[in-house]
């Protein structure tokens, strides 16, 4: 079973894989930068050389970078669209650098110009990132389009949404899908039952494809069903609930895909969370 967290690097890229070595996981994903601003401060070759090497050697056999969380390609501001298209070409070219072969984005807002709009700029500004250098540099890097809640105008919380985007591209080889389950749970998508978890998985086979699927983030819900509201809730103790997250990591569809958690790091404010989430997925699969 491939599974981890989302950790940080504080200590520096390699003290991420150090901390999933010490956790017992073998897979991970990190940012590349601090999410919260645009700067990006260059990766040093020797930088990237040594966490190359410290991942072949540990036993993480999954990465993956997470964007920033300021990009908007589905901004109708167009400096702002082209800020967002300009820095994800760049988490594609750190990511190349550093040998991580996913890189996992949000879409962003159409701000009130409407779906129709926001999915044709979202269009537009991944033909920017397809047709860059950066791109093409690193030919093993795929793009991953992550579901959201649905909060406001936030784009891609129907799978017809991201089915729409990625048949919309010139070239789709290299993109794929990151199925968030607090996302979906909060978009409307039932996946409490094993009858809710079967719709759910029919409509994104036929919106999308399931073979576009590629990672799960696995997170409980702390608001219902069809809320918009997107709070990741501990394993088993949110809205999803044990049974429905047991269901997801048992799946024949799911079951062999890297589910990565970004539940809270802390339980009740003090506890470390991630080991006590970790034997709860461990638990509930059914090798």
């Amino acid at each position: 079973m491939l599974v981890g967290f989302h950790l940080s690097i504080r200590r520096g890229f390699t003290g991420a894989i150090d901390s999933a070595e010490a956790l017992g996981i073998n897979a991970v994903q990190i940012f590349s930068h601090n999410a919260s601003s645009w700067r990006m401060r260059p990766i040093e070759p020797a930088a990237a050389a040594s966490f190359r090497g410290r991942l072949r050697r540990s036993s993480v056999e999954y990465a993956v970078v997470h964007t920033m969380y300021l990009l908007n390609l589905a901004s109708p501001d167009d400096a702002l669209f082209a800020r967002s298209a300009a820095a994800l070409t760049e988490e594609i070219a750190r990511a190349g650098a550093l040998g991580i072969p996913r890189v996992v984005t949000h879409l962003g807002a159409h701000m009130g110009a409407g779906r129709e709009a926001g999915i044709s700029r979202i269009i537009d500004g991944l033909e920017r990132v397809i047709g860059s250098d950066a791109f093409a540099r690193y030919p093993f890097v795929n793009l991953l389009l992550e579901n959201t809640a649905g909060a406001g105008t936030t784009m891609g919380r129907w799978f017809a949404e991201l089915g729409g985007i990625i048949s919309g591209l010139s070239d789709s080889t290299r993109i794929g899908v990151c199925l968030d389950t607090c996302h979906a749970f909060a978009a409307g998508y039932d996946l409490r039952s094993p009858e809710g978890l079967e719709e759910t998985l029919s409509e994104f086979d036929r919106k999308i494809g399931l073979s576009r699927l590629e990672l799960v983030h696995l997170n409980d819900s702390v608001h219902p069903m069809g809320s918009c509201r997107d709070r990741h809730a501990h394993i088993g103790r949110g809205e999803i609930g044990e049974e429905g997250i047991a269901g997801i990591v048992n799946h024949p569809v799911l079951c062999d895909l890297p589910f990565v958690l970004e539940t809270p790091k802390l339980l009740d404010g003090k506890l470390d969370a991630d080991p006590i989430n970790l034997r709860k997925i461990r638990a509930l699969r059914r090798e």
